[in-house]
């Protein structure tokens, strides 16, 4: 018999067809992160129950556009950049569990399909979406340059709704690059039984983060946030804007290598 290999299916002989490569992953980009209030309550409510409200502004949010290039080991994915290249526009909260204050990834969406495979993986609730960011290049007339008063805009869209617009206007440089999105994330992995009615095969809390970050000067400026919902997506509704905070850019590159398991509740019996 033939052995059946890749790290996410499709598994075949050569593992070539694998949707995911084998870890680590590699990235590299910019993020251009917006951070603002909401009432804690509206926090409280995304987060399930065994899970805390952050001990300080509870009501933080961050929204987060991420232009990304990344890839495995040997880098062949940069030689065909369709398969490196991709956006995504999510969302982060803080939360604590057992005394540790984590970031929480609540929404995000993403342009191609390898990213919503690694998000399932991670336990980022991915969707497919639409999104654009102002780049910031060294040469010519159509780029802003990282530097004062340069603005920055992104929108987000999914299934042709409209979920977020936004500018940021940068003011002068940051020793951070927010505080919402500062912790390792704290993410659930699950998959409900294949038999309706009997719970979750796979039920698990986990933390992760990056390691062997290659992180530029961050920028801090003024925000402008503009959230929508449609029928299919919650944005607006579950986390509004009730005080804006500030806006940052940071050129990052970081490592993903695996993660933890903090707690195992799954069922593989059903």
């Amino acid at each position: 018999m033939t052995e059946l290999k890749g790290f996410i299916a499709p598994l075949t002989p050569t593992g070539k067809s694998s949707l995911v490569p084998n870890m680590p992953w590699y990235y590299s980009g910019t993020l251009l992160t917006i951070e603002y209030l909401t009432d804690p309550e509206n926090v409280r409510a995304i987060l399930p129950a065994d899970l805390e409200l952050a001990d300080e502004q509870p009501g933080a949010v961050a929204l987060i556009w991420a232009d990304w290039q990344s890839c495995s080991d040997g880098g062949a994915e940069l030689l065909d950049p369709i398969r490196s290249q991709y956006l995504e526009a999510f969302v982060v909260v803080r939360c604590k569990h057992k005394g540790i204050t984590y970031s929480r990834c609540v929404a995000i969406w993403v342009t191609k399909d390898f990213a919503i495979a690694r998000g399932v993986y991670q336990g980022y609730p991915k969707k497919l979406g639409s999104m654009y960011v102002t780049r910031i290049f060294n040469h010519g007339k159509a780029s802003p340059r990282l530097e004062a008063g340069a603005k920055l805009g992104a929108s987000l869209s999914a299934s042709d709704h409209r979920l977020a617009s936004a500018v940021v206007t940068l003011r002068e440089p940051s020793a951070t690059n927010g505080f919402v999105n500062d912790h390792k994330m704290l993410h659930s992995r699950w998959m409900p039984s294949i038999t309706p009615g009997l719970g979750n095969s796979l039920d698990q809390l986990i933390t992760m983060g990056g390691v062997d970050a290659d992180l530029g000067q961050a920028w801090v400026g003024d925000a402008e946030l503009v959230l929508g919902d449609s029928q299919w997506d919650e944005l607006n509704s579950i986390l509004p804007v009730k005080e804006m905070l500030a806006g940052y850019y940071r050129e990052v590159g970081v490592t993903f290598n695996g993660g933890k398991l903090v707690e195992d509740r799954s069922n593989p019996t059903v």
